[in-house]
């Protein structure tokens, strides 16, 4: 499917692949249906698991931004819509996996709120994982297309917001960072002197 997309694949190629002989692929599925929805199934498993594990990150907002930004899941997610267009079976599963996994979104995004003592983003969290998760998409379409105008902007503004309601950094990490910029500004004054 990432080679060739879905409609190369078959229970000969899919054979071929795992080194078996054809009839051990008809043997565990039925049809190719049954395959394409036991691989879509997996799929799904992961990526829900990552989301369920970013609500667990020190930052999860970020950890759920570093998922959508996954590549390795995009040629995949696209054959899947694809072959939903024309698999009524596929199709319906790939949506509730969708709902899924928004709903998990916009839960993570409500709790990182909550934890700020926020009630609302700049945007509703609907409304900003509808943003993420579509600007994500688009700037891995573009930039395998070879277009990145606008991209460092795009990515900058995502991180200020994450940065800016995500967890809040450990006394640690605010130390380091005064301590880094105690450094610069001794540094700066070195130069001067």
């Amino acid at each position: 499917m990432r080679e060739n997309g879905y409609a190369a694949v078959t229970s000969r190629r899919v054979a071929a692949v795992a080194g078996l002989k054809a009839q051990l692929v008809h043997y565990y599925f039925q049809s190719m249906d049954e395959l394409f929805l036991e691989v879509f199934r997996r799929l799904a498993r992961e990526i829900l698991a990552r989301q369920d594990e970013a609500e667990h990150a020190d930052k999860p907002l970020r950890a759920m931004w570093d998922l959508l930004s996954d590549s390795r899941y995009r040629i995949l997610i696209y054959e899947f819509v694809a072959l939903g267009n024309h698999r009524k079976q596929v199709g319906t599963e790939f949506f509730q996996f969708g709902d899924e996994l928004r709903e998990k979104q916009v839960k993570l995004m409500r709790t990182a709120l909550k934890r700020r003592g926020q009630t609302d983003f700049p945007w509703s969290p609907e409304f900003a994982a509808i943003l993420l998760h579509a600007l994500s998409r688009f700037l891995s379409l573009e930039a395998e297309l070879g277009v990145s105008a606008g991209h460092a902007n795009a990515i900058a503004v995502v991180n200020y917001y994450l940065d800016l309601y995500d967890r809040p950094e450990s006394s640690l990490e605010r130390r380091c960072r005064e301590l880094e910029a105690e450094n610069a500004d001794l540094r700066a004054q070195l130069k001067k002197g």
